[in-house]
Formats: C-alpha cells, structure tokens, sequence
C-alpha cells in the first residue's frame, strides 16, 4: 500500500541578502518525510539545519521550490490558511522555547487549541495531561520565569504535542534536559508518531541521532548525506518487516 508524506520538500532554496553578498541557507534540498518517521537533521552550526525547519512549519518562504505539508502546498495557500495549517497540524519546539511569558505553563500549553476554538476547560485538561506526560504536572500554575531552563523547554515540548498536529518539528528539543529527561521527550515523540504523526528533530545529540528512524546531514545549506529508507517507514500497518 502506498502512503503520501507528511512533509515533502522538492528541490528547496533559500536565500538571504545580506549587503552585496548573497547567503545559501539552503541549496536544492529534496526530502519525504512519512507518518511513523523519526528523522533527524544533524550537521554543524550555521549549516542551515533551524532554516529547514523554519521553511519546512511555513515560518519561513523558500527561493524557489516547492514545500507540502500533509498533502497541502505551502506556496499555494494564503495567509489565514497558512495561520490554520501551522495552528491545527504542525507543533514545533523552538530553540529559545518561545513561551508567552503572562501566561501559566497549563496556558501556554493549552493556547493552541484554545486559538483551534475548544473549550477552555477541555484545553486546561488536555494541556494538564501533556504537562503529566513530561513530569511537569505539579508545575502547571507556575509562570516561565518561575521555571528552570530545562523545565521551560519541556513546557515547549508539552505545547508542541497537544492536539492531533501531524507534523512535529523540533530545534535541539533535549538540549537543556539532563540524559534522563531527554529520553523520555524522545519517547514521548515515538508515541505521538507512532499515531500517525512524523517528526524531524534537529540535533546535536548523539543519542538522538542514534535513535531516529532516518538520520539527514546538511552542511553549508546542502544535504550531503543521508541514512536509513524512507521507503520502509509509514503508519504501522504500512511499514516494512
């Protein structure tokens, strides 16, 4: 049986204009990513690995190219509808977490769905149930700034896998977690994609790496490697033996 990519990227650029100079963040990159799929971006600083994911959740416009997330073509729609498909079907996890910094960390979680039109009493639940999943249940009326770093970035984590999203990006998700804590956001990926979600998560972790289904390395813009068949990975009663 066949099955469609959640994330596709057909020969992708990016472009900056810094002065007189003209920066490649990222350079004729083509790649499927499928529902069941862990993949992970590695490469060195500056290599264009937060570009992609930028591009990839809509945040950001490629040169030329074309983007599809989960069947839609991110160059065909309008801003509203761009707004909704980043709202109801991508969950991203940002390096600098992006927490809203007025609301409690049950509100942060739960602001996309309330944003979706559900009811604020189902979003409190649903985020309660997200923060319980990364061990931050007892810090659901706690404000950022009355937060570790580590227990922000879980925050982050925790908004980023409410909801049905189908695609879920991640800027060095474990980066401020201990090696425990990181496994456990790793798992907690593995459970959301296991439903019918993909990630790609960009890291600098080694352990991360080893554990997703597919590695991708880019440097100066270019992927210049690639492990693992995306032939192979797809929902579970797709995937090859």
């Amino acid at each position: 049986m066949t099955h469609d990519p959640v994330l596709a990227f057909r020969g992708v650029s990016r472009a900056y204009h810094v002065g007189e100079t003209t920066v490649h963040a990222l350079s004729d990159a083509s790649f499927e990513v499928y529902a069941g799929e862990l993949v992970a971006v590695v490469g060195p600083s500056g290599a264009g690995k937060s570009t992609l994911l930028a591009v990839a959740g809509g945040l950001d416009s490629p040169t030329e190219g074309e983007v599809w997330v989960d069947g839609a073509p991110l160059h065909a729609l309008g801003a509203a509808e761009l707004a909704e498909l980043r709202r109801d079907r991508v969950g991203y996890v940002f390096q600098d977490f992006n927490l809203v910094a007025a609301l409690t960390a049950a509100e942060n979680v739960a602001l996309p769905r309330e944003l979706a039109g559900v009811s604020r009493r189902t979003a409190r639940r649903e985020a309660l149930d997200e923060l319980s999943a990364v061990g931050l249940a007892d810090q659901a009326d706690r404000y950022p700034d009355q937060l570790s770093g580590g227990q922000q970035q879980r925050v982050a984590i925790a908004r980023a896998l409410i909801g049905g999203r189908r695609l879920l990006l991640a800027d060095e998700p474990t980066g401020a977690l201990d090696t425990a804590t990181g496994s456990t956001v790793v798992d907690l990926l593995r459970v959301r994609i296991g439903r019918g979600a993909a990630a790609v998560v960009v890291t600098h972790e080694r352990g991360v790496a080893d554990r997703a289904d597919r590695v991708i390395e880019i440097c100066d813009g270019s992927i210049i490697a690639a492990t693992g068949d995306p032939a192979s990975v797809g929902p579970a009663e797709e995937r090859t033996p």
